[in-house]
């Protein structure tokens, strides 16, 4: 539960910066800043508890990444804002196709793993996602020789760098069609849409769309609706495919929230008529 109301009182601070901040580097000063100290309060607690292997897996893999993988993406932004020519915008798209060149390579570079997490696989967890395994298991990066042994497991942050980083692409390809405008939210629309039904529900919505090719002619991989439909909406589906599974394994309607839509629809139609 400390955990739980941690992570509460940080999704409201961080709902509240991003409306209240257009200013970008503002917004990411900010941002880095509740970032710290949401992660220090985790290890403060953590360091207080016994846990088992598996609350550790579930602290690491889930928990810790509410606040480890807005930090990387807004201290990426800060420093790609910092860093971005000051003159003409074609000097400035050159600089942003240098840095979506940079991030490719990464996601190439480890493509094993990111196919581990997109899939939903665990089997090899507990060497991921364990403090037992820092020493033991091989470091994929320099960067990641400096990590805190008390708060930190072999890959906890190749995972928030995935997360990160996947985000930073769309600010980035965003960023090559037109210079962020003061009044434009830093989320890349000018909506502040909120999802308030369930996971379920925007899975079931996720999947109609992508089995019915409404996407790009049915050219889109649906880990890219998910993510762009929870970033529309400030949402985390979290792992959709797990919740597919247990969509399926329903033994009334299988469409329950696509179902309800219909009804709601044709109620409302046949109100407009009276």
């Amino acid at each position: 539960m400390e955990f739980k109301e941690i992570s509460n009182q940080f999704l409201s601070d961080f709902d509240i910066i991003k409306s209240d901040t257009p200013n970008m580097l503002e917004c990411s000063d900010k941002m880095i800043r509740i970032c710290r100290n949401t992660l220090y309060q985790f290890k403060k607690r953590l360091l207080e508890k016994e846990v088992s292997t598996k609350d550790e897996i579930s602290f690491f893999k889930k928990t810790k990444q509410i606040a480890l993988q807005p930090l990387i993406y807004y201290s990426e932004i800060r420093s790609f804002e910092l860093q971005l020519p000051k003159g003409d915008f074609h000097s400035q798209k050159k600089f942003i196709k240098r840095k979506l060149a940079k991030l490719n390579r990464f996601f190439t570079n480890n493509l094993d793993f990111i196919q581990y997490t997109e899939r939903g696989f665990s089997h090899f967890d507990v060497q991921y996602y364990t403090r037992a395994f820092l020493d033991s298991f091989h470091i994929v990066s320099s960067k990641f020789y400096f990590q805190d042994p008390d708060f930190s497991t072999p890959r906890d942050m190749l995972l928030g760098k995935v997360k990160a980083y996947d985000s930073l692409i769309n600010y980035l390809q965003n960023r090559l069609i037109s210079p962020p405008s003061e009044g434009v939210p830093l989320n890349g629309s000018k909506y502040n849409l909120k999802w308030t039904s369930s996971k379920t529900a925007l899975t079931e919505l996720v999947y109609a769309l992508h089995s019915n090719r409404i996407i790009n002619n049915g050219n889109t991989d649906i880990k890219d609706i998910a993510d762009a439909l929870g970033e529309l909406f400030h949402f985390d589906i979290g792992d959709f495919y797990k919740t597919y599974s247990e969509i399926k394994a329903r033994k009334i309607s299988r469409t329950k929230f696509l179902d309800d839509l219909s009804a709601g629809l044709l109620s409302q139609m046949d109100k407009s008529e009276i």
